[in-house]
């Protein structure tokens, strides 16, 4: 696989995991909640865990085409921030679209 290849799909993971917390309403897309609809603290939570998911990948895929760059805040804050701007369609879908939730 290309390098150019396989930056796409991280950043098209990047997307979908961004916006699984707020298209469904299972706690890491396989959990059932007893409640019957997530609040934003277990949606927010939720989109940490995924974000971790998401750079453990990447790192395992710069490991698989040579050796790991250290990375410093700047990169945490970045990579997190684009990963805020992707979970945006999901967040407008259930929150704005929605009316809340319902």
């Amino acid at each position: 696989m290309s390098q150019s290849l396989s930056v796409w799909l991280l950043i098209l993971l990047a997307f979908v995991a961004a916006n699984l917390p707020f298209v469904n309403q299972r706690l890491l897309t396989v959990v059932p909640l007893k409640a019957p609809v997530k609040n934003l603290a277990w949606r927010l939570v939720e989109l940490m865990v995924w974000y971790s998911v998401v750079i453990a990948i990447g790192m395992a895929m710069e490991r698989a085409v040579g050796q790991n760059q250290g990375q410093g805040w700047e990169f945490y804050a970045v990579t997190g921030a684009m990963f805020l701007t992707l979970a945006f369609p999901g967040f407008v879908y259930r929150y704005l679209v929605r009316r809340g939730g319902r």
